[in-house]
């Protein structure tokens, strides 16, 4: 959140690689090679940044942004920084039978080839979703913050105390 209403137009009219078309979408993109993220500012003051690999990247990024709009003429500001989705990827370089999964894990699974090629995996602790593909490739998705590593680490610090 910039804490300030912005005028898209004159954002899109004085930032370098800033594009804005409002019959297709209500914010301005504006990008930046590093980190290399992508923004959507929108009128209201509030910012979404996408692309970066890491948290601390992600606030960089989202400081950058906040500045060039300094820049520009508004008195924004950088407050209420939250991760709102982290993505994952992974190959497990062997091919995945998604129907004998989907048979299983049915409670958790959604499977129909005919509308997408992927099982969808919805795991409730922690809670992300899975994109499981025949080919190997996994896309995990839906994670608030570092829960599923921190869900590891408790796991091995179990096994080790016993």
């Amino acid at each position: 959140n910039l804490g300030v209403t912005l005028n898209l137009k004159t954002i899109a009219m004085h930032a370098r690689n800033a594009e804005y078309n409002p019959k297709r979408f209500a914010a301005v993109i504006m990008r930046i090679r590093e980190p290399k993220t992508t923004a959507l500012v929108f009128g209201s003051g509030k910012m979404v940044c996408t692309g970066a690999k890491s948290e601390e990247l992600a606030r960089l990024a989202a400081r950058k942004y906040a500045r060039i709009i300094q820049k520009i003429g508004f008195s924004a500001k950088f407050t209420e920084f939250k991760i709102q989705n982290i993505v994952g990827s992974c190959d497990v370089k062997f091919p995945i039978r998604l129907e004998k999964l989907a048979f299983a894990h049915g409670q958790y699974c959604s499977y129909e080839p005919e509308l997408f090629p992927g099982l969808i995996y919805r795991m409730l602790n922690p809670k992300i979703v899975l994109l499981i593909f025949v080919s190997g490739k996994i896309v995990l998705t839906g994670a608030k913050d570092k829960q599923f590593r921190k869900e590891q680490d408790r796991e091995q610090d179990d096994g080790s105390q016993q």
